[in-house]
């Protein structure tokens, strides 16, 4: 029989607690359109939840130099943040959910291929920064979704196993690196 109980639940950002896909999308557009590339719709869906590098190599190629890579996460997130900034909604029932956790001392993280900074605007922008005990974010892993580097990370940073955590997340890259072993 499993020892496993639950102890903490790990949260994705964008699309599980926060409506943000939209934002991502015109600001990945208007990057990208400046550039010339069409990023289509379908496109941003297929790599939603995953890494600026996967993206970015995704639409431009693998010969994207470090500067040019900078230069473009920038120019994005500027603008996703300009965006979302003014625009910020949860998702229906999602920081009920989470305030009813916290009640019942069930430990909650956030872990996110999002940057540090977007978490925060959006978490302080819903009023509930003070419901979590631990963040992770993209680029303290190596490895992005579908890797479970990130909900790896976020548990240890909470003090509980893996195996001790449910994960609510929306993308298939999350749900793939949620299910994969340790």
């Amino acid at each position: 029989m499993s020892e496993n109980k639950l102890e903490a639940v790990l949260w994705d950002l964008d699309g599980v607690i926060a409506d943000t896909a939209d934002y991502h999308y015109q600001a990945w557009q208007d990057v990208f359109g400046q550039r010339g590339v069409n990023f289509t719709r379908e496109d941003f869906m297929r790599h939603f939840g995953r890494r600026h590098d996967t993206i970015i190599r995704f639409a431009l190629g693998d010969n994207v130099s470090r500067e040019e890579f900078d230069i473009i996460t920038r120019e994005k997130q500027e603008k996703y943040r300009q965006i979302v900034a003014d625009n910020i909604k949860p998702l229906p029932g999602a920081i009920d959910l989470i305030k009813s956790l916290n009640k019942k001392n069930i430990k909650t993280a956030i872990a996110s291929s999002a940057p540090l900074e977007n978490i925060e605007i959006i978490i302080r922008g819903l009023g509930i920064e003070d419901c979590f005990q631990a963040i992770a974010w993209g680029t303290e892993v190596p490895e992005g979704k579908p890797s479970p580097q990130i909900f790896l990370l976020a548990a240890k940073k909470l003090g509980v196993k893996p195996g001790n955590c449910v994960v609510i997340e929306d993308a298939i890259a999350g749900v793939s690196a949620a299910k994969r072993p340790a």
